[in-house]
């Protein structure tokens, strides 16, 4: 959870085939990409929990010290059963009834001014530059209780339609997907 009631889902999960390396444990300026990217949300405030797959759990708890680290051992399925692994684990720790903000580690362009824009929202929102969305995605409790009874492999924008809120985030959009992008 964070100091001002909202919880954090770090989506740590996938299985980086183009990248061929964990993109959570990617270098970036000396530290792993999941390391860098809770230290931002620890910064503002925020307890996150990072959801990961059992191959590189080791590695990402040796990297975020005292941050919650859980496994979701079906992430095949896609990431709306890693929200939900995140969600339950939320849930249990702090009790139901909070919004959540979801970040994916290979989108780590959004700024802290645009993460303080999206706690204000009761709403699930949905930061936009230039007319696209982007990350992180405020889920709201009401939107929360829908992805808890999603099928795990349902599309997440299939199960949240998120308002949309324009910010001046640059890099917004940047995405780790291949080594190019590193």
């Amino acid at each position: 959870m964070s100091n001002f009631g909202i919880g954090c889902v770090v989506l740590a999960a996938g299985e980086s085939s183009r990248l061929g390396h964990p993109k959570a444990l990617i270098d970036i300026m000396g530290e792993p990409l999941i390391s860098w990217i809770t230290g931002r949300l620890v910064k503002l405030g925020f307890a996150p929990v990072i959801v990961t797959r059992r191959g590189i759990y080791d590695a990402i708890k040796n990297s975020v010290g005292d941050v919650d680290v859980v496994i979701n051992q079906h992430p095949e399925l896609g990431r709306t059963g890693t929200v939900k692994e995140g969600l339950k684990f939320i849930n249990e720790k702090y009790g139901e009834g909070l919004n959540i903000l979801i970040v994916p580690v290979d989108r780590p362009g959004f700024s802290l001014s645009t993460v303080e824009l999206l706690i204000s929202k009761e709403d699930s929102t949905c930061p936009t530059y230039e007319g696209k969305g982007g990350h992180p995605l405020l889920v709201s409790k009401q939107d929360c209780e829908k992805i808890m009874q999603a099928r795990s492999d349902a599309p997440l924008n299939g199960v949240v339609s998120p308002q949309r809120m324009p910010v001046s985030d640059r890099y917004l959009h940047f995405n780790l997907d291949t080594k190019r992008d590193v």
